[in-house]
Formats: C-alpha cells, structure tokens, sequence
C-alpha cells in the first residue's frame, strides 16, 4: 500500500489561497481546507447548497490546510523550503496565524477519505455549478458543469474569490468575448469564460505546474479548442487586447498590472480583480482609477472583495 505524508499547516482564511498555491507548486497532489467559519457561515440559498459538516473536522481557530504528497518524493529539505516561502507572504502583509506546521504519514485508503468527504457538487452562480470529476451529475436545462479534480486542482473552485469571481464573469462575459485570465491556476475561472460564450481565452499563470493543470482541466471539460494556457509573469509581453481581464491573485500584485491591464482591454472592457482582502480594497481601487479605470461594482463575500472596472476609452493622464 502507498504511503503518504500528510503537513498540516495551521494559519489563518486569509493565507489560505497564497498558502494552498505554494503547496500545489511544491508538488501537493491535493490540500484539504480546514476552516470552523465554515460551521457558523449564514447560507446563500438562492443556489440550493447543501453542506453536511462535522464540528470535529474543524480547528477551534484559525485554518488548517492539509496538504498531501507521495512519501518517495517528499524530503526535508522539500519541508524547509515550503515553510520558508510560506514565511515569506508577511512581505505582502498577509497574516499567517499561528503558522505553525506539522507531518503525519498516512495511507492511500486515508487520503482519499481525507479529501472526498470535503468536495461535492456546488452551485457557484445562476449558470456555473462545479463537480468533482468522480460523481455522476445530470445538469439541470440552462446549468452548466466545470469538472474539477482537487487532487489536480488549485482547490476546489469553491472559495470565496473564486466563486465572486465566476459570479462577476457570469454578468460581463458576452457570446463571442475574448477574455485573458491573469495567474490562471486550476484554469477554473478561464473555463467559466469559455462555457459562458467566450470564443478566445488566454490564460497565463508564471507557474509550469499550474499551466500543466490547467491544460488538464481544460481538456477533461472540452474547452482546448477555445482556450490557449501558456507560462507567463503577469501581463508581461502581452498585446493581445481584450474584452474581459480576470484576476484573482493578491491585492499587491494586481496593483502591480493596473496599467498593463488598461493598455490590454478594448474600449468599454472590464477588468475583474479578486483575492482582494477588505483591508486592502480601497489600495486596489486607488491603483485601478490611477491607471484610468472606473469602478462599476464592488461585491463581497466573508472577507474578501471582488472589484469590476470599466475602461471608458479616456486615456492615462
């Protein structure tokens, strides 16, 4: 029987998206969120989740992430530079919690329990409702599938970034839009694009390992043909123009591509800008206006923001 090294890294909602990344780009074949907001969360009916959780599966604070990794290819020197690139997001004011760490061994029998119990299928949006590829699922008249395996994934799909994210596509993409998808990841926002009517998607993410998921999970949902995944820092050397820009990255680097971003979107294009902390909202929105976009929509989930804005073809002054 495989046996596999389980590290749990107790930190804080915040780090979770930063932190499960790091795990992934290190070689995780999937992370489990452990998060105890998730007990008490007031649900969004309108999309008929159904979530069955156990108290006991939680922490008393803070979040455990759990990543898990083939014990032949884990090492302690794997171990060291994991923790110290972790240690490295306080650059970004990210507050990592308790950021301690801890390794277990476990078996295939374990893990894969260890991870299924925490991934159905979610409705995200009106349209978008995300499946992990090993349940059978009959999409309702109008309902439009993503299958995602986390053991591939960036996560699930189902955190609040992501999920503000899809919901801000839902209401911009148009039939026959062309959208560039910036830090791609599991390739889950590029393929709500295409499935919402987008006919040309680049997405880009500086990652090989991401790309190579990407592409994956592209495939399995029959999207290839209309998205084009490919290894790249940010928007640069990018001249493709756009209709539609998606980021769900940190607040610090999206300050970074306001610019980039207002030279790349076509007239009357939005630029929709995720993983943004609250703290850290009125920041991004001082960058976009500073680069000549104007702010449409702002909308929140838990604690994080997602800012949709418009290029009204004024230029940067």
């Amino acid at each position: 029987m495989m046996k596999w090294i389980e590290l749990s890294i107790h930190s804080t909602n915040e780090a979770v998206e930063p932190i499960a990344n790091i795990l992934h780009e290190h070689g995780a074949q999937g992370v489990v969120i452990e998060d105890p907001a998730e007990l008490v969360k007031e649900r969004d009916n309108i999309f008929g989740e159904i979530y069955q959780l156990n108290p006991a599966d939680f922490p008393a604070d803070g979040v455990i992430l759990k990543a898990y990794f083939a014990m032949d290819d884990f090492s302690d020197e794997l171990y060291a530079e994991i923790i110290s690139v972790i240690n490295k997001l306080t650059n970004f004011s990210i507050d990592l919690g308790r950021n301690s760490s801890m390794l277990n061994e476990v078996d295939d029998e374990d893990w894969a329990t260890a991870w299924k119990k925490y991934y159905h299928p979610v409705k995200i949006s009106e349209q978008i409702t995300i499946v992990p590829t090993w349940e059978e699922y009959t999409p309702k008249p109008n309902e439009k599938i993503i299958l995602l395996d986390p053991g591939m994934a960036f996560g699930t799909g189902t955190h609040p970034t992501t999920v503000l994210c899809i919901r801000a596509l839902e209401k911009w993409v148009k039939h026959g839009a062309t959208v560039l998808d910036v830090g791609t990841g599991s390739g889950v926002l590029s393929i709500s694009a295409a499935l919402l009517g987008a006919t040309t998607v680049l997405a880009m993410d500086l990652d090989s390992v991401a790309v190579k998921v990407a592409e994956e999970n592209c495939q399995v949902n029959k999207v290839s043909e209309t998205i084009t995944v490919f290894q790249n820092d940010l928007l640069e050397n990018v001249n493709t123009t756009s209709d539609v820009i998606v980021a769900n990255i940190l607040a610090d680097i999206i300050i970074r591509i306001t610019d980039d971003v207002f030279r790349l979107l076509q007239k009357d294009g939005v630029f929709i800008a995720s993983g943004i902390i609250k703290e850290k909202q009125d920041f991004v929105i001082a960058a976009m206006e500073a680069s000549g976009l104007d702010i449409v929509e702002i909308a929140e989930q838990d604690d994080w923001v997602a800012i949709t804005a418009e290029k009204n073809g004024g230029k940067k002054s």
